[in-house]
């Protein structure tokens, strides 16, 4: 017999705007990569890097650098980290599971650069694969403008 398994709940536009108002602006080292977070659900966050000149790490190629690559796989290792933990507690208030994030802090992290980074835009996904009491591990992917694989991620979180 197949159970039937309910849908993740939504997230309330509070929370969705609260945790972009965190990620976006007040997290000011994402505003220099220009990550903008796309969809914010509570099973997987995708987010838009927009290629500039700040960004270039191999001139002659026009190629994002790998700090670059590295840094916003980890941002969004963060975020489904967040979103599973907003998930977790939805009995409580918006406002109240927007606080819960302020000892998260990456602890490990693993980057495969498998194409080199060269496109107008980029989108970058992440999931949580376990979220404990304490640690919280993730997956993530960085894609080219044409949606193909350019670099993976997994990282291990500290959440409380």
């Amino acid at each position: 017999m197949i159970k039937a398994t309910t849908p993740p709940a939504e997230f309330e536009a509070e929370f969705i705007n609260g945790l972009k108002a965190i990620f976006e602006e007040r997290i000011v080292f994402n505003q220099v990569l220009g990550l903008k977070i796309t969809s914010l659900l509570p099973e997987r966050v995708t987010a838009r890097i927009d290629m500039k000149p700040e960004l270039v790490g191999h001139f002659s190629y026009n190629r994002i650098h790998g700090g670059v690559i590295s840094a916003g796989l980890d941002a969004m290792g963060g975020l489904a980290c967040m979103a599973a933990i907003g998930a977790r507690h939805m009995d409580e208030p918006p406002e109240q599971r927007l606080h819960r994030f302020a000892k998260l802090g990456t602890i490990d992290l693993r980057i495969d650069y498998l194409r080199p980074g060269i496109g107008t835009h980029f989108e970058l996904r992440a999931e949580v694969m376990r979220l404990g009491s304490r640690v919280a591990s993730t997956r993530m992917e960085f894609m080219g403008p044409d949606g193909k694989l350019l670099s993976t991620g997994s990282g291990a979180y500290i959440v409380s």
